[in-house]
This record gives C-alpha cells, sequence and structure tokens, in this order.
C-alpha cells in the first residue's frame, strides 16, 4: 500500500508566497526568455522549456535579497514560465499573416495574445484537482517534477544557477564578438563549383548549438537529415534540370540557371518544405489521436464527478486546495469570448467566438494532460492547433465561406486556441510544481495571469520589431495592374517612404514572382514588392508557413501544388523509413546553415554521454542542459538586440550587416573576418566548452 502523498510545506503552514518582488523578478525573467523564445521560434520553429531555468535563476537572486522561501521561489517561476509559454504559441501562428498577404499589427497580436492566454488559464482551473490531485500517481509531469526538485535543492543550498549565467555570458560574449564586433563572420556560406546547385553553410550561433544539445543527438541527427537532403540532393537536381531550360519555371521569375542556391531555395524548397511539415504535422496528429481522445473522455468524465463532489463539500478548506472560484472562471471565460466577438479588431462573428470557445476548452483538457506524460517541450502543440485549423477551415467550407477574406477569420481563431492551449499545458506543469511543494493553487493561478498580461506585450513588440529591422520593400521593375477585386478586401499599409499603399498578395500572374506587394490605390499598380524580415532565410517561421499553408490550400486553393506535393511525399517516404517525418521536414524547410549547428550541439551531447557514462539523451541530465539554457537565452537575446539597430539610420552597413560604430574587428582586423575557417574554429572552441561544462558535478 503506497504512502498518502505529503507536500513539501504542510497545508497548516503559511510562509510567504505572494510578494511584490517575486511577482516583479518573475516577470522580468519571462519577458526576458519570451523575447529570447520569440527569436528562437522564429529562426528554427523551435522552442524550450524555460521554467528550470527560470527556478534555478529565481533561488540565485531572491537568495542574495534574503527572506525568502520555498514558495515564493515558485511564485517566480510561475510567473516567468508564462513568458516563454505565450511566445513559443504567438510565433507558432501568428506571423501566418504574412503568408496569407495581411500586414503583421501590434493590436491584433496583442489582443489574440491576451485573450488566448488567460483564456488557456481559466479553463484550466477546474481541471486542476482531477489532473494534479486524483492523477498524482499517473501523470509525472516531467518539467514541473523538476522544478520542484530544484526549489527543494534550492532552500538546502543546491543550484546550479552559475551555470546559466555563465551560459548567458558565454552566448553573448560569442554573439557580440560577430555580430557587433565584426571579428569574424556571423555565418558562413559555400557554394561547391564541381556540384552545381549544391551548397554548404553554418551560423555561428550559441543559441543554435544549445537547442541542438538540449533536444539530443537523435532528433538533432534527423533535422540536419532534412537539411542535407535538400542542399545536396533536391537542389541540385533541380539546378541540373533547369540547365537547359531558357524560360523561367513557375512560381520562378527567372530561368533556373541563372539562380543561385538560395533562389532555388526561395522559389522551391521552401514550397516543397512547407508541403512536408504539413504532412508531418498532420501525421503527428493522427499518431497522437488516441491519446488525445482518451485524455479527452477521461477528463470530461472526471469533471463532472468533481463538480457534484465540490458540492458536497463542507468546513473550511485547506490552504492548498484553495482554487480561483468556479464563478470568477465562469464569468471571465464568457466575458473574454464576448471581448474577441466585439471588438472590432478580432473581426470575429459569433460562430468564430463559439468555435474559439469550444476548440479551447477541448484542446485544453488534451494539452494539460499530454504534458503530464511527455512534459511541455514534447507536448504536440503544432499538431493540435493543425487539428484546429482543418476543423475551421472544413466548417468554413461547409457553410460556403471561401476566399482569403476568410483566411484571417481561420488563422485569429486558431491562432488564439493555440494560445489557450499552450498556455493550459504550462498552468498544469505549474500547478503540478505547487502541489509537490505545497503551493497555494489560487495563488499560482494568479501568478501566472500577471505573468501573461506581462509578456504578452512585450512578446508581440519583439516579433513586430524583429519582422521590421529586416524587411525590405524593392521597387517593381515589370509593370502590372491589380484586378479591382483584389482590392476590395486589401488592407492599407504605410510605406518607409511614408505614402500609403494596399497590401496585396500576388499569385498566378505569370513572370511575376508571387508575393506581398505594396500598391497603389488610384493607378492599381503595384510600387513595392515587400519583402517581410519573417520568412525569410534567418527568420523563417516555419511553423507559421505550415500553418498558412493548411489554411490557403483550403480556403484558396492557391498554391504550387505540385512542390507542395513532392514535400508531402517526402515525408510520407520518411514515415515509412520509420522516423518522425515533423522534425526532418522541418530540417527540409530550414537552410543547412541553420540545422547544422544544432547538429553540432547534438554532436556534443552524444560525446559528453558516452564520455561521462550517462543514458544518451536523458531528460534527466542537468548540468550541460543548464548552460545551453543560458547559450540559448544569451544568442538569442544579442541577437535581438543586434536586429534592432537596424532602426537606427546608417547605423547598420547593408553589406556586412554590421552595425559599423561598434565593428571594430572589421574596420581594424579585416584579415579575421575574411578568414571564414576563423568563424569555424571559436565554433569549435565553444563546443569544447560546453563538452566540459557539461560533466557532472562530485
Amino acid at each position: 500500500m503506497s504512502k498518502p502523498f505529503a507536500p513539501y510545506i504542510s497545508p497548516n503552514d503559511s510562509p510567504l508566497e505572494m510578494s511584490l518582488r517575486g511577482i516583479v523578478l518573475g516577470a522580468i525573467l519571462g519577458i526576458v526568455f519570451g523575447a529570447a523564445s520569440v527569436y528562437l521560434g522564429l529562426r528554427v520553429g523551435l522552442t524550450t522549456s524555460a521554467s528550470i531555468p527560470i527556478a534555478v535563476m529565481a533561488i540565485t537572486i531572491l537568495k542574495k535579497l534574503r527572506g525568502n522561501t520555498v514558495l515564493e521561489n515558485n511564485i517566480v517561476q510561475t510567473v516567468g514560465s508564462a513568458g516563454e509559454s505565450v511566445a513559443a504559441a504567438v510565433v507558432f501562428t501568428i506571423p501566418a499573416l504574412i503568408f496569407l498577404g495581411f500586414p503583421l499589427k501590434i493590436s491584433i497580436t496583442l489582443l489574440i495574445a491576451l485573450t488566448g492566454g488567460v483564456l488557456g488559464v481559466l479553463l484550466m482551473i477546474p481541471l486542476r484537482r482531477y489532473l494534479i490531485v486524483k492523477e498524482h500517481g499517473n501523470l509525472r509531469f516531467p518539467e514541473g517534477t523538476a522544478c520542484a526538485e530544484i526549489i527543494k535543492a534550492g532552500e538546502i543550498g543546491g543550484t546550479s544557477a552559475a551555470k546559466i549565467f555563465k551560459g548567458i555570458g558565454l552566448g553573448v560574449l560569442w554573439k557580440g564578438m560577430s555580430n557587433l564586433f565584426g571579428f569574424w563572420k556571423p555565418s558562413i556560406d559555400y557554394t561547391i563549383p564541381a556540384y552545381r546547385g549544391a551548397s554548404i553553410g553554418l551560423d555561428i550561433a550559441p543559441e543554435l548549438m544549445g537547442v541542438g544539445y538540449i533536444i539530443g543527438w537523435h532528433t538533432s541527427l534527423i533535422m540536419v537529415g532534412g537539411g542535407l537532403m535538400a542542399s545536396f540532393i533536391i537542389s541540385p537536381i533541380i539546378a541540373f534540370i533547369g540547365a537547359v531550360a531558357s524560360q523561367p519555371i513557375y512560381p520562378g521569375t527567372i530561368p533556373i540557371s541563372e539562380m543561385s542556391p538560395t533562389d532555388i531555395w526561395r522559389n522551391y524548397l521552401k514550397y516543397m518544405g512547407a508541403g512536408a511539415v504539413a504532412t508531418g504535422g498532420v501525421i503527428g496528429l493522427i499518431r497522437a489521436f488516441p491519446s488525445i481522445w482518451s485524455s479527452l473522455t477521461a477528463s470530461i468524465k472526471q469533471l463532472a464527478v468533481e463538480r457534484g463532489n465540490s458540492n458536497n463539500t463542507s468546513g473550511e478548506i485547506p490552504r492548498t486546495e484553495r482554487d480561483t472560484p468556479i464563478t470568477i472562471v465562469g464569468i471571465g471565460s464568457l466575458l473574454i469570448i464576448l471581448f474577441i466577438w466585439l471588438v472590432p479588431t478580432f473581426r470575429v462573428n459569433v460562430l468564430g467566438a463559439a468555435l474559439i470557445f469550444i476548440f479551447g476548452f477541448l484542446f485544453s483538457v488534451v494539452s494539460a494532460r499530454i504534458t503530464g506524460i511527455v512534459g511541455s517541450s514534447s507536448s504536440p502543440l503544432s499538431g493540435m492547433t493543425i487539428a484546429v485549423l482543418m476543423a475551421t477551415c472544413l466548417i468554413f467550407l461547409a457553410v460556403g465561406w471561401t476566399g482569403q477574406e476568410y483566411t484571417y477569420l481561420a488563422l485569429v481563431i486558431g491562432a488564439t486556441v493555440c494560445i489557450a492551449i499552450s498556455n493550459a499545458g504550462t498552468t498544469a506543469q505549474d500547478l503540478k510544481t505547487g502541489h509537490l511543494l505545497g503551493a497555494t493553487p489560487s495563488a499560482q493561478q494568479l501568478a501566472i495571469l500577471i505573468g501573461v498580461v506581462t509578456s504578452a506585450a512585450v512578446v508581440g513588440i519583439t516579433m513586430l520589431l524583429l519582422n521590421e529591422s529586416q524587411a525590405k520593400e524593392i521597387p517593381v521593375q515589370t509593370k502590372f495592374v491589380i484586378a479591382e477585386q483584389q482590392l476590395v478586401r486589401a488592407e492599407e499599409m504605410e510605406g518607409r517612404d511614408g505614402r500609403t499603399y494596399l497590401l496585396v498578395k500576388v499569385q498566378d500572374i505569370h513572370g511575376v514572382e508571387p508575393g506581398n506587394y505594396l500598391v497603389d490605390p488610384q493607378t492599381r499598380e503595384p510600387v513595392y514588392k515587400r519583402e517581410d524580415g519573417i520568412g525569410g532565410r534567418e527568420l523563417a517561421a516555419p511553423q507559421s508557413n505550415l500553418m498558412a499553408v493548411l489554411i490557403s490550400g483550403l480556403l484558396e486553393q492557391k498554391l504550387p501544388w505540385g512542390l507542395i506535393m513532392i514535400g508531402a511525399s517526402i515525408a510520407l517516404f520518411m514515415e515509412l523509413l520509420g522516423f518522425h517525418s515533423l522534425t526532418f521536414s522541418v530540417g527540409f524547410y530550414l537552410p543547412l546553415s541553420t540545422t547544422l549547428p544544432i547538429f553540432m550541439g547534438g554532436v556534443v551531447r552524444r560525446i559528453a554521454d558516452w564520455k561521462y557514462k550517462r543514458e544518451p539523451d536523458s531528460t534527466e541530465e542537468s548540468e550541460g542542459t543548464l548552460l545551453s539554457s543560458g547559450l540559448i537565452a544569451g544568442g538569442a537575446l544579442l541577437g535581438v538586440a543586434a536586429a534592432f539597430l537596424n532602426f537606427i539610420p546608417g547605423f547598420v552597413d547593408e553589406e556586412t550587416g554590421l552595425p559599423m560604430p561598434l565593428a571594430f574587428g572589421y574596420k581594424y582586423l579585416p584579415f579575421l573576418w575574411n578568414f571564414e575557417l576563423l568563424a569555424v574554429g571559436v565554433f569549435g572552441v565553444l563546443m569544447w566548452v560546453l563538452f566540459r561544462e557539461a560533466r557532472s558535478r562530485k
């Protein structure tokens, strides 16, 4: 007979829990890791859980301030974890507006992040007793349990915050030496002359190495395999066959014989990769469907039972069982849905508002339970969002809603639900940590709501600024006229020349490169081709492109389907070989220069596990993982800061991308910048440092 569960802090004790300093510190850490997650999610389509590094940093910082308690440390972690949760869902969905032909605006981004995040927390509250208390022995919530152990160890002096701070310092140093000071190139690319169409590249990015170490050898190997297929098989095939074509082949606008490997990626491989990612996502959803269905049915049944039991409860409720009152949950959820329906910025009708609530509730249940099984980092967030988008689009088709005007509505529904289910999983993880420690549930629920509100604005602003920092408006050389019916629902957008244009998505015009164009409303002639920063090679946003492909394919039917189907076939082939095709497909979509440093991080993990006699890719490994978390935070934040320098007129050189007033290495030691093997060497040094720091402490 198993012992009854006893929390670390007794329900009869009431140590300091909610404090102003704890909330402020948690909000700051949430903003920092949220901004890093935005950069990482846009670049590689992946994010890593920030709960553990935030918990470790909270212990160290509050110890310096003195008087901290276990429960106060937990509140800091709870507030901070909301930043990463909101950031992941935002970058997976909202940038799809760009791919669908709509401008990215702070108003809609902020409103979706706030409403979706708050809705996810509220919908999780009635499920706490079942998922956290009743299922305590069955749902392990790996990151939540690890956080609880770290916070307990922190009380008696055991903490590894030094690893995280060291990683942040290394990430800032390595990234700054290249991206700010120009001592070596931040990225190297080499086109292979004897193998036309093939190229190899490497981003000297500490944050990508950190990602590779955390996801492990096996996953990073599959991902780089996708990049190698794209760069060394598919691209050369296109170049070889296209060498004899004297005319452009759609969707390209110049002959393939004149294209560089980058042009081939932009015109052909990107669409194949989108088809592969979409197919991999759908297959992942099918694979997870039994778990989704069992989680949903079990949770709904138990919710009814718990509701009946709560009506029979008498006497004072222990501190560790005090939830936010169900009346507040119900009224709050209703007000959010009414807000989404009535605020014009959302452009959501009554059916859309109903779908947000229904899908939000159903998949919040699923997300919370699956997080309890596999953890936040492995939860199939994109797969569940795919299911929401496909169901939404099929409903739209059933009622006759087709065309670009309904793509916006479908995306708003999908994005709001995605953020809700992401935050529901994170809330469940945090409540598990609190349950093990003896925290007050209502305090944690309030804390994560505060975290959502404080991080939502920063996440949205960071994403928009990153996009604008690398956006381009290229004058149109070939004159053509946009059909008048296409301008009816086009949105106004101010160009960089100060004039107001209409943003129009152009497809299927012979000799014209597909994309977004700024159109003169009087002449109906495009003046500039708008190339947003998001969607380019550095901020590829593969998950958002996947969402756009699904919506556009179902509601508009305007895609280069031949290329999409090639990518889908590649994904199916990988599934037949026994691999998870989504990971491979993301690697196929991303440039090899992005997946290769991730793979190198995986190589370090492989060697470290062998050398230090650990189980390969074990989730129990902490030393290298904590340093890698710091590398991710430091490198990503420096990348964000460097991108923002583009807003200072004349500060950044367009050719090199360096801020010239700071580029001392480039100006005074140019031979270092031109010596590309130096960049490879310093990346190797960072690999060695990570390997050494991955040793277990005695």
